[in-house]
C-alpha cells in the first residue's frame, strides 16, 4: 500500500504531527514519503524473514497499538452497530454526509453510557470524601 494521494500532498496534514498506521502500510518509501513531507513516522513495525523485531521495535508498536486501538474501536462499534464501511450513495459528497451521520449516531448512541459512567465517577468520589471525613 502506498501513501502517496495522500494528506500531506494537500496540505491537510501539518509538518510534525504523527501518522498512526498499522504493518500494511510499512515500506521504505513511504517513510521516505513521511520524512520527506516533515511528517512523524507512526507506521508499525513489522518482522521479516530471518529477522525478528527487537525490543525497542515490539515497544514502539505496543505504544502506538494503544492509541490506534481506542480510535479503530470507534470504526468497528460504527461497522457493527450501523453497517458503516460501505458506501450507499455515489459521489464523494454523499458519502462524506453519510460518514458524518454515521458518527453522530455512534456519540448519541455512546451519550447516555458516558453520562452516567461519570456521574458514578462523581458519586463514587464524594462517598469516598465523607469516608475520609468520618
Amino acid at each position: 500500500m502506498a501513501l502517496r494521494a495522500t494528506f500531506s500532498e494537500k496540505g491537510a496534514l501539518q509538518k510534525g504531527v504523527m501518522v498512526l498506521a498499522d504493518k500494511g502500510y510499512t515500506s521504505k518509501a513511504n517513510r521516505e514519503h513521511l520524512a520527506g513531507h516533515g511528517i512523524k513516522d507512526g507506521i508499525m513495525r513489522k518482522a521479516t524473514k530471518g529477522k525478528p523485531l527487537d525490543y525497542k521495535d515490539k515497544e514502539f508498536n505496543r505504544q502506538i497499538s494503544q492509541y490506534r486501538n481506542k480510535i479503530e474501536r470507534t470504526f468497528g462499534s460504527i461497522r457493527r452497530w450501523f453497517h458503516g464501511g460501505r458506501c450507499r450513495y455515489r459521489r464523494l459528497a454523499k458519502t462524506h454526509a453519510q460518514n458524518i451521520l454515521e458518527a453522530i449516531c455512534y456519540n448519541i448512541k455512546r451519550a447516555p453510557q458516558l453520562y452516567l459512567n461519570k456521574l458514578l465517577e462523581n458519586e463514587e468520589a464524594s462517598i469516598r470524601g465523607a469516608l475520609v471525613m468520618r
